[in-house]
């Protein structure tokens, strides 16, 4: 008995066992040379990749990124950075829709950081596809996206709670959503998303989501944003959604019962502001 008890005490099965955390760090950086954008500068650590298809649009880059863990869960650590420098032009888009998977009881949030600097005379467009939430996800978000005087930028951020043909329903969870822009460091907009415990019973409520259970947020930061305010609200003119510009800055909120209605929309939308450069291939596929 003595033999069997010392045994036991070195197996240290009194401790908690260490879960394996997925870490990812992306730095992608774009310059002008000869009219054209070219990769200037690439780092890649743990999870997080990019890779460079060929861009249909003249002077355009386009990188895509791809998270090999296969999903985020409570504890993952994410972080990504792109520049892009004066005179050039970048697409920023992601290889499939982000799974914020459920987080164990007591387990810290899932952090993603993710930071866009956009120089003087440069654009930038930040497409990753949906985010879909599962039951009991635990994740504090921030995207803050950086302009300089006369920089320009379109992005879009989907929020899916949940896959209804799949018959999944975001019932718990713990969700911080954060978005900034700021232009020539003076803060333009700071939008949060921010749900803590019964989901599905607060999406109910008319302020919040009205019973939709995918949003979008679509942004058009430009010294003319306020000129294409009727071409985005004639593009949205079947969905749920409200648009409004002001200070060089556009926002739409659209409003789904499900993905396959609010990605539609946002196609839409997004073609009212792109004009014809087609979308990059990773949504078509």
């Amino acid at each position: 008995m003595r033999l069997t008890k010392r045994m036991y005490d070195a197996a240290c099965l009194s401790e908690p066992a260490a879960l394996q955390r997925a870490v990812g760090e992306l730095l992608v950086s774009f310059r002008c040379r000869d009219g054209a954008t070219v990769l200037d500068e690439l780092r890649q650590v743990g999870c997080l990749k990019a890779r460079f298809p060929r861009s249909g649009a003249p002077g355009w880059a386009e990188v895509v990124t791809l998270n090999s863990s296969g999903g985020i869960a409570g504890g993952d650590r994410l972080g990504s950075r792109f520049r892009v420098q004066p005179g050039a032009r970048a697409v920023i888009a992601a290889q499939a829709a982000e799974r914020f998977y459920r987080a164990l009881p007591g387990s810290q949030p899932a952090l993603v950081r993710t930071t866009i600097e956009v120089a003087n005379s440069a654009a930038a467009e930040w497409l990753p596809q949906e985010t879909i939430l599962f039951d009991r996800c635990a994740l504090d978000r921030c995207l803050d996206i950086e302009l300089a005087d006369d920089a320009r930028f379109i992005g879009v951020e989907m929020l899916v709670f949940g896959r209804t043909a799949m018959g999944e329903t975001v019932i718990r969870g713990s969700i911080r959503d954060r978005i900034r822009i700021r232009r020539s460091g003076r803060l333009v907009l700071q939008d949060t998303t921010r749900l803590h415990g019964e989901v599905a019973a607060r999406l109910q409520r008319p302020a919040i989501a009205g019973r939709a259970r995918a949003l979008a947020l679509l942004m058009h930061a430009a010294p003319d944003a306020e000129t294409r305010l009727d071409a985005v609200r004639t593009a949205l003119a079947g969905a749920e959604a409200g648009v409004s510009a002001w200070n060089g800055l556009l926002l739409a909120r659209i409003l789904a019962p499900d993905s396959a209605e609010l990605r539609p929309a946002v196609v839409s939308a997004l073609a009212a502001l792109r004009g014809a450069r087609t979308l990059p291939r990773v949504w078509t596929i």
